[in-house]
């Protein structure tokens, strides 16, 4: 049984002998202030959701490593939104245990103060400040004090431009810096988003369909994206393109009814027969 986590979220856990989620720590170390000495960012155990008598969650459980590229697939209604919605904070689960790091109890966090521990989330249709340049974008993304006295006394540091400059290289968007979010195109829009959750240095990053409307070369270049970030950063990828996931998943996890269908390589999980059946298809 753990211990649950004061205010300050760095309490040592105490862990039941034994863990399940000792077996698939990849062993990297998190970033700073996060205790992930068992190599797991993220664990649900037991969850269960209901909304009027349905069970949108049903017993969930589900280990993310430090560092690792999970791929999250499934039927509509399989339960994937509501998962990320108890991740962040948006919905409370009735039943289970939700945990970021060793220390950090998902359930009693605030919204807010999920995204200030290292969780950022990027929903299906990109939400950018459109009338603000790309950098403007880059720079209200950052962590840092929004008050509004702050907001009007502030001033980028060295590093903070910098870092922004480093985002704008990855996200390749560097000779947009200075245009206008609103006349990027959509996959632009989304890369810039994708931008806007790494000025803020997540440790798990939640992406919803991210190549959804997207041209092949910007779906070949999310993915050479995201296996970048695996290794820096812990990734949830959420998709239907079967395509896309093929091209950067290691391990991925089928979700129907609420719960855990099947986990493994695409290949197993596409051979198996009750994948095919409620998902797949023949």
């Amino acid at each position: 049984m753990r211990t649950p986590a004061t205010a300050d979220f760095m309490l040592e856990p105490v862990l039941d002998a034994g863990s399940s989620r000792e077996a698939i720590g990849l062993g990297q170390a998190a970033g700073p202030g996060l205790n992930t000495r068992h190599g797991t960012i993220l664990t649900l155990e037991g969850i269960s959701v209901s909304f009027d008598g349905f069970k949108a969650l049903n017993n969930l459980n589900l280990y993310i490593a430090v560092g690792e590229l999970r791929c999250i697939i499934g039927p509509n209604g399989a339960g994937k939104t509501t998962m990320m919605d108890v991740i962040t904070g948006k919905t409370r689960p009735s039943e289970g245990q939700a945990w970021f790091g060793e220390t950090l109890d998902l359930r009693q966090m605030s919204e807010v103060q999920i995204a200030q521990a290292g969780i950022g989330r990027k929903f299906q249709k990109p939400t950018v400040f459109e009338a603000l340049s790309v950098f403007e974008n880059l720079e209200l993304a950052q962590k840092t004090d929004k008050s509004v006295w702050a907001s009007l006394r502030a001033k980028l540091t060295g590093e903070q431009t910098d870092r922004i400059g480093e985002v704008l290289d990855t996200i390749r968007l560097t000779h947009s810096a200075h245009r206008p979010a609103g006349l990027l195109s959509h996959g632009q829009k989304q890369f810039l988003e994708i931008g806007m959750l790494l000025v803020q240095d997540p440790q798990l990053l939640l992406l919803d369909e991210p190549v959804a409307g997207m041209t092949d070369a910007e779906t070949e270049f999310t993915a050479e994206l995201f296996k970048s970030l695996a290794g820096k950063h812990s990734l949830m990828v959420v998709e239907h393109d079967m395509g896309f996931v093929g091209s950067i998943a290691d391990h991925v996890t089928v979700l129907h009814q609420g719960s855990v269908l099947a986990e493994g390589s695409l290949e197993q999980v596409q051979a198996d027969e009750r994948v095919i059946e409620v998902y797949l298809g023949r």
